[in-house]
């Protein structure tokens, strides 16, 4: 599957950048990105006061290619860059080799 990657680094940011971020994709980023033609699935992932990141696995390449290009074009002035005060330190593009379900399931949910 077709996978890229966005993290900043968070070791400069706040302390508060954290809740902020967890805010940010709760009101704003997940609905964002549910239901988005082309994207089968993102994670949003993070280490408070190290990183946070976002984790994209697209339909296809074009689909991956197409938002990884629009994306960076705007990298510096995004949302999550505005909120931790500094640029991704990382766009990259990935394989992702497999995604298994568990047994009690899988939870789409703007929260955990």
């Amino acid at each position: 599957m077709h996978g890229l990657t966005v993290r900043w680094s968070l070791t400069d940011a706040p302390a508060e950048v954290a809740d902020q971020l967890a805010s940010y994709v709760a009101d704003t980023s997940w609905e964002r990105f549910e239901g988005k033609d082309g994207l089968r699935f993102k994670t949003w992932r993070m280490r408070p006061g190290e990183w946070f990141e976002g984790c994209y696995v697209f339909a296809s390449d074009e689909a991956r290619a197409e938002f990884q290009r629009s994306f960076s074009e705007t990298a510096a002035t995004s949302p999550g860059s505005q909120i931790i005060g500094s640029p991704p330190v990382l766009i990259e593009e990935c394989t992702v080799v497999a995604v298994a379900e568990g047994g009690d399931g899988f939870l789409a949910a703007p929260r955990y």
